[in-house]
């Protein structure tokens, strides 16, 4: 038996549909890494690294491509975060959260739309995926999302937030139940990571109810 098979060994049934080892771990991996990111702890990315590697397999196994594919790019993301917040973290000594700029705002909306309408054709063009946009819709948020977080900005839940309510459905049409289970913890821990990281913002920046202008100071660099 190889490695990949072993990975994706069922450890038991949930609603008649087997969870392999895969899914299992590494979605408690994903667990921890929300939590560990809601208390703005740089450990969040090494065990997303860990966590992303196991979901590879499980998606591999699932044949979800476009999901796999997110996997690998998010484990290259998750070292640039990484990366980010140690240096953050080093000339600071904390991790300072804020509201993203409307221009940041305008470029995450923007990298959703199109990302998603051209990598969900590539996937359908190459039959690497039976449901595509909705599993490129998945990979294109998640890029999205990290990148937020790796600037500290309170949408990154959000993104999150719209993420986990497509992967819902598809994680348990795909046959992976217990990562559909574990997108329900999400929506939870997603909701007070909202709560938690606008209170912690410091910076007098516009929220996403708030269209006045704000001039108080310059878009961060």
């Amino acid at each position: 038996m190889g490695f990949l098979d072993l990975l994706n060994t069922p450890v038991f049934t949930l609603a008649g549909v087997p969870v392999p080892w895969s899914d299992l771990i590494g979605n408690i991996c994903a667990i921890a890494t929300v939590f560990l990111a809601l208390r703005r702890s740089i450990l969040s990315w090494p065990v997303q690294i860990v966590g992303s590697i196991l979901l590879l397999s499980a998606s591999i196994g699932a044949g979800l491509g476009g999901n796999a594919s997110r996997q690998v790019v998010i484990i290259a993301a998750a070292i640039w975060g990484w990366t980010r917040w140690r240096q953050a973290k080093q000339e600071s000594g904390e991790i300072k959260v804020r509201w993203g700029t409307w221009k940041e705002r305008i470029a995450l909306l923007g990298f959703l739309a199109v990302g998603t309408a051209v990598f969900g054709t590539v996937l359908a063009w190459g039959g690497w995926s039976w449901n595509p946009y909705p599993d490129a819709y998945i990979f294109v948020g998640s890029l999205a999302a990290m990148a937020a977080q790796g600037r500290a900005i309170v949408e990154f839940w959000f993104v999150w937030l719209l993420v986990d309510l497509v992967g819902i459905p598809l994680a348990i049409m795909g046959g992976l139940v217990f990562s559909g289970a574990v997108y329900f913890v999400f929506l939870i821990m997603v909701v007070v990571g909202i709560i938690d990281w606008s209170r912690r913002s410091r910076q007098r920046i516009a929220s996403p109810t708030d269209f006045s202008p704000d001039v108080s100071r310059p878009d961060p660099v």
